[in-house]
């Protein structure tokens, strides 16, 4: 009888267990922006290909004019801009960087500046044929940072 019953127990059991692994299965785990973009590499060739942008941006690049001439300062205008980018799209990467509040106080940024800088990124995403998808997802994550940046 208990031999019965202990079959019967591990029969459900295992009905269950096999139940809940065929639910898993159905689910489908939504890669993070970071996969989707492409990792590391795709975001550090859409940064360089930014940052050219910027240089080119006549409405922006007088900003920029101290990082471009200071191989020092461009790099690591660079390597932060990756790792913001990197954490903040789900990527393994953790931004060291100063928050955007601290980093542009008293710079008196421009809405119109930064819609420029925007676009420059939004090119260089286009330029690395980013899917619109993932295009207007990271750009989702970065537009309201605009608070901090542009000058009220």
């Amino acid at each position: 009888m208990k031999t019965k019953i202990f079959f019967t127990v591990l029969t459900f059991v295992a009905m269950a267990l096999t139940s809940c692994n065929d639910d898993n299965k159905d689910e489908k785990i939504e890669p993070t922006l970071y996969t989707r973009l492409g990792g590391i590499e795709t975001i550090s060739k859409v940064t360089d290909k930014f940052l050219t942008n910027v240089a080119a941006d006549d409405l922006i690049n007088s900003r920029f004019e101290a990082t471009v001439g200071n191989h020092y300062r461009l790099q690591l205008l660079r390597n932060n801009l990756i790792d913001q980018i990197c954490a903040g799209t789900g990527g393994p990467c953790q931004y060291k960087g100063e928050t955007m509040l601290d980093a542009h106080a008293g710079m008196k940024i421009t809405a119109a500046e930064f819609g420029a800088f925007t676009a420059d990124l939004t090119a260089a995403l286009d330029y690395y044929e980013v899917a619109e998808r993932e295009k207007n997802d990271l750009l989702a994550i970065l537009t309201p940072m605009e608070s901090d940046i542009v000058d009220k």
